[in-house]
């Protein structure tokens, strides 16, 4: 193995990481964007019952691919794999765009989807090839800024996109930052060449790719489409169990496994993995009940309510300026991590007490404490994970830290969404408003202006008993997350980062993985 090259120009390495920061916007920024265009799309497609199947396809591709490009990266080299990704999720973008009907708008998401598995687990991978674990702090501040400003902006620039361009512009917009991310990085990342005689694991991929549809189905479709009893989700959920018993033997059988299982064997490997699936349980399962009580029960507008997000967004920015620095200059980054766990935890049981008498004011500060205790985990398990991994397996580190939570998030929604629900309906039929929430918990905001006062006062109610056991729920995750903090060990993180990158526009140096 070979992995020599002359150390990266300071100047270049920035225009990668600028290359890197542009394909996670893409990553986020399309579901926010396109949540509030969705009505717009359904006036013009019709196609109202398969609306959801918007989403649902993405998320699916999404989560089947992630793996399949982070072992694709690591066997035939990062940089090629992740602009094949970028490109795929432009190609998927273009031709959502361009959709007559909701079966072709569904089917394009699904390729974009494809794509956008990519994006998260390549910029990872590089960024941790390039950048040594002790100075990843540094980028810390950088990538979070990233993802707060994406989370605040992209629904509000989804309203003004499709008020002002019209829904298709919400894919068009994409194409000229893709583009921009394809040049930068084409034309500046020079990385050693890998080559590898191993064959892909197709078995592997198969049977992780059936497990992970059967979850996110059985997340998806149980207590909405179908009952959690019914056969549809008990034989998603049997399946998903012997898909994923069946990938454990193919992968002990694999010559170059899609995740090998003997990473697992690192402590710290498998409980920052445990960590990222109940952060993603936490932090997708609690917080997508808050918009909801802010409109429902505080009043809030749903443009409002989206800025109303700013003090979580805050504290996670905030916080990773001061962490990132603070774990290059120390290398400490357990206490980091402990802390993290018990301010997510802290901050959904602060979350859990909201009643109807609960000011904006006073959520906001619980949200900022919620959004401080996301920041110190989020780039912080990262950032274990790839210390824990050996250079040939950065691919393999990303996909699983970034599938771990996805699934956590998945699995969140799920279980908190049928709590909340049937807290909600509960609620409204023991004050004799039963009906009013047969098929669903939500009610629109226009639903909520027609509603008689007595009814709408229940229903409040209901909304803010249903968020107290969401959260609930949500902080017992958190505390989870505590619990296995204290058990990571603090290993001196790696001065030295996995390749450097070439100035050699035409580099000899290959690798064969090992």
């Amino acid at each position: 193995m070979s992995e020599s090259a002359a150390p990266p120009r300071p100047r270049h390495l920035l225009v990668v990481i600028g290359a890197v920061l542009i394909a996670m916007v893409l990553a986020m920024l399309d579901n926010l964007i396109l949540s509030t265009a969705m009505p717009s799309i359904v006036s013009d497609l019709g196609g109202l019952d398969h609306l959801s199947w918007v989403v649902t396809a993405y998320m699916l591709a999404t989560a089947v691919s992630t793996p399949v490009w982070g072992k694709v990266g690591d066997m035939y080299g990062r940089k090629g794999t992740f602009m094949t990704a970028i490109v795929v999720f432009l190609v998927g973008s273009a031709l959502a765009g361009t959709s007559q009907d909701m079966t072709q708008l569904i089917a394009f998401r699904a390729l974009q989807g494809l794509g956008g598995g990519g994006l998260m687990v390549g910029a990872l991978a590089i960024v941790s090839s390039l950048v040594s674990p002790r100075e990843q702090g540094k980028f810390q501040g950088m990538m979070s800024a990233v993802m707060g400003v994406t989370m605040i902006g992209g629904p509000l620039a989804g309203g003004a996109i499709t008020d002002h361009l019209g829904w298709r512009w919400c894919f068009y917009v994409n194409l000229p930052l893709g583009v921009l991310a394809l040049v930068m990085i084409g034309l500046v990342l020079r990385l050693p060449r890998v080559r590898s005689t191993a064959r892909i694991d197709i078995a592997g991929v198969v049977t992780l790719a059936t497990a992970i549809t059967s979850v996110v189905l059985v997340t998806t479709w149980g207590g909405n489409e179908y009952g959690w009893t019914s056969p549809t989700i008990l034989g998603l959920g049997a399946l998903a169990v012997a898909a994923g018993a069946l990938f454990v033997l193919a992968e002990r059988r694999a010559a170059e496994p899609l995740l090998p299982l003997g990473l697992f064997r690192t402590a710290n490997f498998s409980l920052v993995t445990l960590i990222g699936f109940v952060l993603g349980f936490a932090m997708i399962g609690g917080t997508t009940f808050l918009p909801l009580f802010q409109q429902s029960v505080q009043g809030a507008s749903a443009t409002n309510a989206g800025l109303l997000g700013l003090p979580m967004s805050l504290g996670m920015i905030l916080v990773n300026a001061v962490v990132g620095p603070m774990v290059t200059r120390t290398g400490r980054y357990k206490a980091v991590i402990v802390a993290g766990g018990a301010l997510v935890g802290l901050g959904m049981a602060l979350l859990s007490t909201m009643d109807v008498g609960t000011s904006p004011v006073t959520t906001g500060v619980y949200m900022a404490v919620l959004g401080i205790g996301m920041g110190c985990l989020m780039q912080t398990t990262m950032l274990v994970t790839f210390q824990s991994v050996e250079p040939k397996d950065m691919g393999v580190g990303a996909s699983t830290a970034t599938l771990s939570r996805t699934i956590g998030g998945s699995v969140g929604v799920a279980i908190v969404g049928t709590v909340f629900a049937g807290q909600v309906r509960d609620v409204m039929a023991a004050r004799g408003f039963g009906k009013l929430t047969e098929g669903s918990a939500q009610l629109s905001a226009d639903g909520l202006d027609r509603l008689p006062q007595a009814m709408r006062d229940a229903y409040e109610h209901a909304v803010a008993a249903g968020t107290h056991q969401a959260f609930l729920l949500a902080a017992g995750a958190g505390l989870v997350a505590f619990l296995a903090a204290w058990f990571v060990r603090e290993v001196p993180l790696r001065d030295t980062a996995a390749v450097a990158m070439a100035t050699d526009p035409d580099p000899e140096s290959a690798r064969t993985p090992a």
